[in-house]
């Protein structure tokens, strides 16, 4: 899963230039141009679990427990617990639960509209359903990838730059949760493997780093960011080793204290 980096000015460039996004959509290759608006491209859930495929084969329909989402003011825990439900999204895709699809999609443009994202993403919420009651599981996820991108972008449209990462954070925590639980009941060097991922905790470490001193001190980011850095501590192994069976059991202790945080609105400490 290689580590991409494209610079903000190139994302606000696409915003600016393309009529498609003016129109209120954007194409397949502008979403591929410009798929986030941070400094790094990290792999989506859906990559992530396609990789897993390849090592393990998951019983991908035994690995989703619904969570409750407190309802929240807070528009940095919006962020956060939209990020979640994307990762959700593409773990129901990998089950194929079409009914569970369409309900995280229902919770992902409510909290959208909360954020006061733009129209265009919005309508993405109709298409999710429609993809989803076909059966169409490819499309669905291009579709998701889109979704998150198109808040993101909109997020940097209207100078909320600043829950950009918290977005990635949460889709990163969950899809990370989700491998290290499976990767511990079922531990494989080759599988393991798939959590080293010590750059890309670095970078959001790095970032949460670089947030508003305001926010930074928020006890949820605090917590946040603590979390991570024990992560990070796991996956930089030595000899670039596969985390071995006790470091993934902490992967998924902290990471599933991070998605329950998250989900009930606290530090999960």
């Amino acid at each position: 899963m290689p580590v991409r980096y494209i610079s903000l000015a190139a994302v606000l460039g696409v915003l600016s230039a393309s009529p498609a996004r003016a129109s209120g959509g954007m194409t397949k290759e502008q979403i591929k141009a410009a798929v986030v608006s941070d400094a790094i491209s990290i792999p989506t859930p859906g990559e992530f679990f396609a990789a897993m495929d390849d090592h393990g084969q998951p019983n991908w329909s035994q690995m989703f427990l619904p969570k409750s989402s407190a309802s929240t003011d807070s528009r940095e825990r919006m962020a956060l617990m939209l990020g979640v439900l994307v990762a959700d999204g593409y773990l129901e895709v990998e089950a194929q639960d079409g009914q569970g699809v369409k309900n995280t999609g229902k919770e992902i443009i409510n909290l959208a509209k909360k954020l006061n994202v733009s129209q265009s993403v919005l309508g993405r919420g109709n298409s999710i359903s429609d993809f989803a009651e076909n059966n169409d599981w490819g499309v669905l996820r291009e579709e998701l990838e889109a979704t998150q991108n198109e808040v993101k972008l909109s997020m940097v449209e209207q100078k909320d730059k600043d829950l950009v990462i918290l977005v990635t954070v949460g889709a990163w925590v969950r899809g990370m949760q989700v491998a290290s639980e499976f990767v511990s009941k079922n531990y494989n060097p080759g599988l393991a493997g798939l959590l080293r991922q010590p750059a890309i905790v670095e970078y959001l470490v790095s970032e949460l780093d670089n947030l508003p001193e305001k926010l930074r001190a928020e006890p949820q980011i605090v917590d946040l960011r603590e979390k991570l850095v024990s992560v990070l501590a796991l996956v930089r192994t030595k000899d670039r080793k596969p985390p071995d069976p006790a470091a993934v059991a902490g992967i998924a202790a902290a990471t599933g204290a991070i998605v329950n945080a998250i989900s009930a609105g606290g530090s999960g400490s």
